[in-house]
């Protein structure tokens, strides 16, 4: 099988570290910066044949997983779909991740697959919501809240997302309230600890409300300190840092078992770069060796979320749980 990387900043980086999976013997891989390429080529797995992807040579991969900062992922999947290629995209700027999902049409008459949001958030988010939903009868609310970035397009896309309107899913209809607003004391795994957490343009809520439209609410909160609300409406101020180093995700899905209301609270403290990473490559070899679903969707939509989060265990990605009733 022959795979196509691109993007390889920090989390591209972890990536191409990860990717080997049965019948992966050909990666090729691709960035704007010759220099890069040439370290992360030296750094994989010696088993696996790397070389350097160029579009405009006719090579056409089975799977691309598509890493750079948001802006470059809706073309470069149009065109894989096109040609017949399955697509992991780990973007999480809103308004791409609605193109990306506009392809599935186009992906079904392909018979490939395009997963939409395959990192740390969304992504394992995804994976989370899921796997809680599954212990349920019925879903009435999601709620997602995150802390962290990984490398700079990350933190760029962090800065971005907080100065922008968030949009939540209230009483079966969009709500869109103000960037920055809406402040939520979220508590992740220690030792990361509580953060406060606002409205942003996440994706998560888009990609929720597609596989659970019966809910009630469906939110996604960021952390962020009180100059980073200040400061979202400048340009970044520093240069971002090469890794924003350890983040949090929390994911709490409500909803009736048994006649019970019950809410399930997973949780994950680890560095987003790594995370994200892990996330994209048990993606790609599920989709590598049959086990992903045809057409361009998050990862909710996946069954057996189980599974992907046990890899993901194996991978050094532990989830932490908590359940209660009332």
């Amino acid at each position: 099988m022959k795979v196509v990387l691109i993007g390889l900043g920090r989390t591209g980086s972890f990536i191409a570290r990860q990717l080997r999976a049965p019948g992966v013997a050909d990666v090729h891989i691709h960035d704007k910066d010759p220099k890069r390429i040439d370290m992360v080529a030296d750094a994989m797995d010696p088993l696996v044949s790397v070389s350097v992807y160029e579009a405009s040579a006719g090579f056409q991969p089975d799977v691309a997983i598509l890493a750079g900062p948001a802006g470059t992922h809706f073309r470069t999947a149009e065109a894989m779909v096109a040609a017949g290629s399955s697509v992991v995209s780990i973007c999480d700027d809103p308004d791409e991740v609605a193109d990306l999902l506009r392809l599935d049409a186009a992906a079904r008459d392909r018979g490939v697959t395009v997963a939409v949001g395959a990192g740390f958030v969304p992504g394992l988010s995804c994976l989370l919501a899921r796997w809680a939903g599954d212990q349920l009868d019925e879903v009435d609310a999601i709620n997602v809240a995150k802390a962290g970035t990984a490398g700079p397009a990350c933190a760029r896309q962090h800065h971005k997302a907080l100065k922008n309107p968030g949009r939540d899913w209230v009483g079966h209809d969009w709500e869109v309230r103000h960037g920055g607003s809406g402040r939520d004391l979220a508590w992740f795994p220690e030792p990361f600890g509580a953060r406060d957490c606002y409205r942003g343009a996440l994706p998560s809520p888009l990609l929720l409300q597609r596989f659970y439209p019966q809910a009630s609410r469906i939110s996604a909160r960021m952390a962020a300190t009180r100059r980073d609300r200040f400061t979202s409406w400048l340009p970044m101020l520093r240069p971002p840092h090469e890794d924003g180093g350890p983040g949090g995700l929390r994911v709490e899905v409500r909803g009736m078992r048994d006649g019970a209301v019950e809410t399930i609270v997973t949780g994950v403290m680890d560095y987003p770069s790594v995370a994200a990473a892990s996330v994209a490559t048990v993606t790609a070899r599920a989709i590598v060796i049959g086990e992903a679903p045809v057409g361009a969707d998050g990862l909710v939509t996946w069954n057996n979320p189980g599974r992907r989060l046990a890899e993901l265990r194996q991978m050094g990605i532990s989830v932490a749980t908590f359940a209660g009733s009332t």
